[in-house]
């Protein structure tokens, strides 16, 4: 009888942990976005608000990343990046110019050495605005070449490394512009929930997006884009044939999002 107490005492601590490791990311990504408790101090401006009243009468908008910001697969007229910078414009009503960098496939340490090389050293240095999506395609590039499952398995290396460039790219960010406001795109799960890989991505992609949430804390006027609220399986009109990419009514839920947010935090 010990000997069977000794042995579920360990399968109920697995399981324990394996809970604990499936779920503790969804908690530390709810505490993130509540922010730290402090004492009643002087009301902030909303991210609008500060734009609006910004003596600047022209903003400036730099986007950089993968697919998501290039827009893959619509009309350029739809994509996300001119599609937020008009919604902005509207909403302060101010001019707002964009650049669009994004670059398909690129992954995150390829964009990394990018930014670090100067390639983005101006655009930059003049926005307000700067925009970030990376990272899909860092697990996307291994599952496609070597399998996904394969992938999974070596997902603590791959986040590993993406942990360590987006910092960088974070950090180069706040050294060439600490006053940007930094808007930073969650990843999300595209897939349908009767696809074999979904619970995985669902269960692993958290433990991503953590960093995302963690680099806005430590970092002034940055903000992580719920872009998973837009991008899921509930919304499948939001997700292009291709099963991967937002549609363009993907794209607009995205912009939307984006500008939601700036007009309910505070910088």
């Amino acid at each position: 009888m010990k000997g069977i107490a000794a042995i579920l005492s360990v399968v109920a601590a697995c399981v324990a942990g394996l809970a604990i490791w499936m779920y503790y990311p969804h908690y530390q990504i709810e505490q993130l976005k509540q922010g730290p408790q402090t004492l009643a101090s002087e009301p902030k401006d909303t991210y609008v608000e500060y734009f609006r009243s910004n003596e600047k009468q022209t903003l400036k908008h730099v986007a950089i990343g993968d697919s998501v910001i290039t827009g893959f697969g619509v009309h350029p007229k739809e994509n996300l990046v001119k599609t937020f910078s008009e919604n902005l414009e509207a909403s302060i009503q101010k001019d707002v110019q964009f650049q669009n960098e994004g670059i398909n496939e690129i992954t995150s340490s390829e964009l990394n050495e990018l930014v670090q090389s100067g390639r983005f050293d101006k655009q930059i240095m003049q926005a307000d605005i700067v925009t970030l999506n990376v990272g899909g395609n860092d697990i996307l590039q291994l599952g496609f070449e070597e399998g996904f499952y394969e992938a999974i398995q070596s997902f603590d290396s791959l986040q590993s490394a993406f942990n360590q460039n987006l910092t960088d790219i974070m950090e180069r960010v706040h050294e060439l512009n600490p006053e940007a406001t930094v808007l930073l795109l969650e990843l999300y799960n595209p897939l349908d929930k009767d696809f074999e890989l979904y619970s995985l991505a669902d269960r692993f992609l958290p433990r991503w997006n953590v960093q995302f949430y963690e680099l806005a804390a430590s970092h002034d006027y940055a903000v992580v884009v719920d872009t998973t609220d837009v991008i899921n399986s509930e919304s499948p009109e939001n997700v292009s044939e291709d099963g991967i990419h937002p549609s363009e009514l993907g794209y607009h839920a995205i912009a939307d999002q984006m500008l939601s947010q700036l007009q309910r935090q505070t910088r």
